[in-house]
């Protein structure tokens, strides 16, 4: 039966008053809200807003980290009929203007100083009656702000009780009026070729992906979560929002975003999300300290990862084994295995997913070897999250799953991933046009993804339809190049952080790339190799020999590909900064701006082509604290040895 979400949280608080729904790790102490004390903390945020003038169809952005009185302001605006937006919390003032405006929001919730900062600055900027309320939950900082419509949170909880008081029925009344039709929130794409869209999901829509999915992977309330993602983010918030609702598990909020890594070993989550990058990370840090382990440690970490990597993925995968093999892998449980997952943090995971990104083959095996269930999932902002999921026993690197229950899966003519679901959105906001492209009359979504049905029924995804090109003239003229895959090849390796690929309509690949700092500054200091910081780092002689060997593993993969042979790398570049979402050049949600960063450095981008040994180059950069500079480099272009394919040489 298909319901609301403040239905669900008042059904929990009746069913199970006393069980915890949020925890908060406040001043290194774990502080637990119960379903009960959640419910009241609802009820007078609701009254509040409705003393305050929040009306059933208005919008209230929520800006910040993950906190337990953030959900529950959120819950309170549909508790009214009103509609939550949720904004990334590390986009700077100006990427607000467009919500703000598209929305017409006149109410906000934000967490501190630096949020309300931001939103103070844009004010002006935005017509009247933008912005009006803008209520704080963190009051440091925020003692002697005298600013119109400015208020703690708290002021808003003790506004509310007395509204209650004198109307006791009407949040009530109004949370009864509430429809599974009705909008339940909006979500801001990332705008990786222009301004966001604004994504408009139902309670029904948001609700039915998340039951599916709970479905799929046997949830239930006794399921421990860390929200540490942007709440922005569709994903945090079907993770941490619709299907804690649903199944009325326990989500932990962090204190800091510096302390996730410690509080993800206290929590010991056994329902875990996380992007490629995450695990990426986690991975390199913990290859790094084995560097600096002592010999038998490094031994005996090898020795037992050689055994990992032979019989734990089959063992994942229910296969049987051979009886040495599971005697082996349980000794290397107890020495490597088991205290390894305690270090990552992942020992008591039960089901652990990554979506957003490729991940490398590599570094999914090794999570899977050591006995952690991670698998892959498909979706978008615009389907709720979840099309696809991986079966426990049928996790590979190379799909993103089967199509869940509800959902219907089909690829176009074109190549194109075409799907109908409940869970679809009900349209974009004030963009009626960008709506018609994406949804067909009889309710096909055009993902935009390029992808085929395997013959296990699996879904692969090659590339965007969009970015999917052909490179024209030379000896590759006609040849496919897929930028996004070519990418993600390169970055499974660990020394390289990000990458953009450039080929469409020309003769050949060419490719920036950023390297990762805390790898490659390892590798360069275990070898004695001085640097004054990011920008001397990258332009070593040694670290491009090191990324010529990374490009050069790719181009030798790719030519095992017929279709994609084409596609190698013939010269490249290490950029002299990384690629930054403040400069325009990533999403909030990290992913890369191609077409935005081919123009920025289209000096480079013609001195790859122009055969040019080296460029010069000055970029102005924004600063975390506002400021603005300039940085400038010489860089160093490079070729790379490409391989015959392996079709044409047979």
């Amino acid at each position: 039966m298909l319901t609301t979400f403040p239905r669900l949280m008042l059904d929990h608080a009746a069913q199970r008053p006393d069980a915890p729904a949020l925890r908060e790790k406040e001043f290194g102490i774990w502080q637990t809200l119960s379903w009960a004390q959640l419910a009241t903390l609802v009820r007078e945020l609701a009254a509040g807003f409705a003393q305050a003038g929040l009306q059933r169809g208005q919008h209230l952005i929520v800006v910040g980290e993950n906190r337990p009185r953030l959900y529950a302001t959120m819950l309170a605006a549909q508790s009214l009929g009103a509609i939550p937006v949720p904004l990334y919390q590390d986009a700077v003032a100006a990427e607000f203007v467009f919500p703000v405006v598209n929305a017409g929001v006149a109410f906000a919730v934000v967490e501190d100083q630096e949020q309300v900062d931001k939103l103070l600055e844009i004010r002006p900027q935005c017509p009247a009656p933008a912005l009006t309320h803008i209520w704080f939950d963190d009051p440091r900082g925020l003692r002697h702000y005298d600013e119109p419509g400015l208020a703690p949170l708290d002021a808003l909880v003790t506004a509310g009780r007395l509204f209650h008081a004198a109307h006791p029925a009407h949040v009530h009344d109004e949370v009864q009026r509430n429809r599974p039709e009705d909008v339940a929130a909006m979500f801001f794409t990332s705008g990786t070729t222009g301004q966001p869209k604004g994504v408009v999901h139902t309670h029904a829509s948001l609700i039915d992906r998340a039951r599916a999915g709970a479905r799929f992977d046997k949830l239930t309330e006794r399921e421990e979560v860390l929200a540490y993602l942007p709440a922005a983010w569709i994903g945090q918030n079907v993770f941490s929002y619709a299907q804690w609702l649903t199944c009325g598990y326990v989500v932990n909020c962090p204190e800091s975003p510096a302390t996730v890594g410690i509080d993800l070993k206290e929590v010991g989550p056994t329902y875990y999300f996380a992007p490629p990058r995450v695990f990426e990370a986690l991975l390199t840090s913990v290859m790094i300290r084995m560097e600096d382990a002592s010999a038998p440690k490094r031994w005996l970490f090898r020795h037992c990862m050689a055994l990992a990597r032979r019989v734990g993925p089959a063992r994942m995968d229910g296969k049987p084994l051979a009886l040495r093999d599971r005697l082996a892998w349980a000794l290397g449980n107890l020495l490597i295995y088991g205290p390894l997952r305690n270090t990552l943090g992942l020992s008591r995971v039960r089901v652990a997913y990554t979506a957003g990104e490729a991940i490398g083959p590599d570094l999914f095996s090794f999570y899977r070897s050591i006995g952690i269930n991670l698998k892959q999932l498909y979706g978008s902002t615009e389907t709720a999250v979840f099309v696809c999921l991986q079966p426990d026993h049928q996790a590979r690197a190379d799909t993103v799953g089967i199509p869940i229950d509800g959902v219907e899966l089909k690829v176009g003519a074109d190549g194109e991933v075409l799907v109908r679901s409940a869970g679809l959105l009900k349209g974009y906001y004030r963009n009626e046009a960008a709506t018609a492209e994406v949804l067909s009359p009889d309710g096909w979504y055009r993902t935009g993804d390029a992808g085929f049905l395997d013959a296990q029924g699996h879904l692969k995804i090659i590339d965007r339809a969009k970015d999917v090109g052909r490179l024209v003239g030379g000896a590759n003229d006609g040849a496919m190049f897929a930028p996004k895959y070519v990418e993600n090849k390169l970055k499974f390796f660990p020394h390289i952080k990000e990458a953009v690929a450039f080929g469409d309509r020309r003769e050949k690949v060419c490719a920036f790339i950023n390297i990762d700092m805390e790898a490659v500054g390892n590798w360069a200091e275990r070898r004695n190799l001085p640097y004054a910081g990011y920008t001397d780092l990258a332009q070593k002689p040694e670290v491009y020999e090191l990324v010529r060997d990374c490009v050069e593993q790719v181009n030798a993969d790719l030519a095992a590909d017929d279709k994609l042979a084409g596609s190698q790398i013939t010269r490249f570049l290490v950029l002299h900064k990384e690629l930054d979402a403040d400069d325009g050049e990533l999403t909030r949600t990290r992913k890369v701006r191609r077409g935005f960063i081919g123009e920025r450095y289209q000096v480079l981008v013609d001195a790859l082509y122009g055969g040019r040994s080296s460029q010069y180059i000055e970029t102005a950069v924004k600063f975390e604290d506002g400021r603005s500079g300039m940085v400038a480099a010489d860089l160093r272009i490079a070729d790379a040895k490409t391989f015959a394919s392996v079709r044409s040489a047979a």
